[in-house]
């Protein structure tokens, strides 16, 4: 369910009235380098979840070696 136009006015009025017209667009630069941090800490870890994906992967083609031990 989607926030009516009357429940945004009303959420704006009183983080206007919390922090005063002049903290208002301090807050959205924060929300927005907060937001830009945390989406380029998901790529981060999708990149990094691919390459240990693709490292494990490597690792099961690898021919296994038998040593002296186990052909006896």
């Amino acid at each position: 369910m989607r926030p009516g136009i009357w429940q945004i006015i009303i959420c704006v009025i009183i983080v206007a009235v919390l922090f005063g017209a002049k903290k208002i667009p301090e807050l959205a630069r924060a929300v927005g380098k907060a937001k830009g941090e945390f989406k380029k800490g998901l790529k981060e870890g999708e990149i990094a979840y691919k390459k240990g994906v693709a490292e494990a992967e490597a690792k099961e083609e690898e021919p296994v070696q038998e040593t002296a031990e186990e052909k006896a």
